[in-house]
């Protein structure tokens, strides 16, 4: 269920602030988004791969607390992040 190397290059190059950033929150959350997303597909078709389900879970929740950072110390960034990626909140 991994990102392959070159999808997960464009994404960092999409939404990276400088050229050697891989790990700031706006690529975190992409490359999280991305993984959830694929995650989500995989689990439609195998409905009871509950490891699977565990690290959905965890992937989730890992973009959650990286979202709450964003929208507490920045604000304009977190809508940002949200617009790019087609988040809810």
């Amino acid at each position: 269920m991994a990102i392959k190397r070159t999808s997960k290059k464009r994404l960092i190059a999409k939404h990276c602030s400088h050229e050697k950033d891989t790990g700031s929150p706006r690529v975190q959350v992409a490359i999280l988004t991305k993984e959830i997303s694929l995650l989500t597909k995989h689990l439609q078709e195998h409905a009871k791969d509950h490891s699977a389900r565990k690290g959905l879970l965890g992937k989730v929740a890992r973009r959650r607390t990286l979202l709450n950072y964003l929208k507490m110390n920045q604000p304009e960034e977190y809508q940002s992040v949200l617009e790019a990626n087609s988040l809810k909140k």
